[in-house]
């Protein structure tokens, strides 16, 4: 398996990249792993990110008129790998940017920058063929989002479909921090487990060291973005020093 779990509950981290800029990104990425983090999902900018919140889009945003492109985040994960050569590493995009730069060369360029896995998070399983199987090919693990709306089918799919881990969603609708996680977390990862053996993490919402807590009492990971993403924007000159504060009170 490309992702360790040794260390559970593993904390994966998500960041915006070119938000505010690339280099910033990396300092605070670089911050994260020295606070704890295990996984970093490295979000690739897009102008229409349905499925994330306000946080997120707004940063996304910012890093498409830095000119922040998913080439530039394949190189971000070289820079990454090359120092920090345990933690896993996930491109977490949309299909968009993937198909424009082509399916074959992303799959080779994501590999040779030593990527572990990556999450499109608009490319449902049912569509997934010719993707899971370069992926595959190419040693990168394809991750799905399971969500507490799918059938058992559905789940049984995905399970099947995915490497690496599951990335299990604790409720429906869009990404962003919550004051109160759903009951419906701990069912969904009950209901994943049935049909995998790989680890399951947790995501959309979690921005407490309760919830954190919370969610290791069943979760193999435990997915934090918008939060992180919130702390970026608000602590402009002082991201990586917030973010690496915050992950350690996560822990």
């Amino acid at each position: 398996m490309p992702f360790s779990f040794n260390h559970k509950p593993s904390l994966i981290a998500y960041v915006t990249c070119g938000d505010p800029d690339l280099v910033t990104t990396r300092e605070v990425i670089f911050a994260a792993i020295e606070a704890g983090a295990s996984i970093i999902e490295l979000g690739v900018p897009f102008s229409e990110p349905v499925a994330d919140g306000p946080v997120i889009q707004r940063a996304s945003e910012r890093a498409l008129r830095n000119g922040t492109s998913l080439a530039d985040v394949l190189k971000l994960a070289a820079e990454i790998r090359e120092k920090h050569q345990s933690t896993g590493l996930v491109i977490f995009s949309y299909l968009n940017p993937v198909l424009k730069m082509g399916l074959p060369k992303f799959c080779k360029v994501a590999r040779a920058a030593g990527v572990d896995g990556v999450l499109i998070t608009d490319l449902p399983v049912e569509e997934a063929d010719e993707y899971i199987s370069r992926m595959r090919k190419s040693e990168l693990a394809p991750i799905f989002l399971a969500a507490p709306t799918s059938t058992d089918s559905r789940l049984k799919a995905i399970a099947h479909a995915s490497g690496g881990f599951v990335y299990a969603v604790s409720r429906t609708g869009v990404t962003g921090a919550r004051r109160q996680l759903s009951r419906d977390a701990q069912d969904l990862v009950r209901r994943v487990r049935k049909f995998t053996k790989l680890p399951v993490a947790v995501g959309f919402g979690i921005s407490t060291h309760e919830q954190f807590v919370e969610v290791a009492k069943y979760a193999d990971g435990v997915v934090v973005g918008s939060a992180i993403v919130d702390l970026i924007e608000r602590n402009r000159g002082q991201e990586a020093e917030s973010v690496a504060a915050f992950v350690k009170q996560l822990l």
